[in-house]
């Protein structure tokens, strides 16, 4: 990470940390109250409902408010469908957070085979006046803030029981809407992953999360 945050200042880059996560219409379990012997039980689709797909990234430079971004892939389980995010649809991605950033990009995600494919490889030495792509090590998601993104977007969908895929989408792009708007909880995902990332984020005012 060190390279990367040397690369960053280089080239007056955000450094976007990205990841995928997905979200079927079977919630992620969640804590509530119930009378005591009398455990809640809520119903759902089912596991034949399809899934939605959601790739995301935290972006972090001097001087600015942090930002995330998303895109949504929407699996409906049909035959020959793509199930997930294809590399043309990862360098869409790429390409439009540096459009919204207006600034270079070091990119920082896993090394899922979908990312070590040579046509993302192609298209970073395309772009290398702006994009600069750094893999972290295997089976550590620990260390990537975007993981803590997910975590606040499973905790606010916890025992939500979406009518269908259609509702579930709507729901998860509210869900991360807010995230959006509230800078303090992107910061926030930084602490647990021991990333020294001091001097690439601007503590938000109040103000800055509403």
């Amino acid at each position: 990470m060190a390279a990367g945050k040397s690369t960053a200042h280089d080239l007056g880059a955000h450094i976007c940390f990205a990841d995928e996560s997905g979200q079927s219409l079977i919630p992620p379990k969640g804590r509530t109250w119930a009378p005591r012997g009398a455990r809640p039980v809520v119903r759902v689709a089912g596991r034949r409902g399809g899934r939605v797909n959601i790739a995301g990234a935290v972006c972090f430079k001097p001087g600015h408010r942090p930002r995330m971004f998303f895109k949504l892939h929407v699996n409906r389980g049909r035959r020959g469908e793509p199930k997930t995010f294809a590399w043309n649809d990862y360098r869409d991605f790429i390409r439009m957070v540096h459009l919204q950033l207006g600034t270079p990009v070091v990119w920082v995600w896993d090394n899922l085979s979908v990312h070590l494919q040579q046509e993302l490889f192609d298209f970073e030495a395309e772009h290398k006046d702006w994009l600069v792509i750094f893999h972290l090590p295997p089976y550590a998601p620990e260390i990537n803030p975007q993981e803590g993104i997910w975590s606040l977007l499973k905790r606010a969908l916890a025992d939500f029981a979406a009518t269908d895929l259609a509702h579930l989408t709507r729901v998860i792009k509210r869900k991360l809407k807010k995230i959006q708007y509230r800078p303090h909880l992107i910061t926030g995902c930084l602490p647990t992953t021991g990333l020294d990332l001091q001097g690439l984020i601007e503590t938000p005012d109040i103000t800055d999360s509403t």
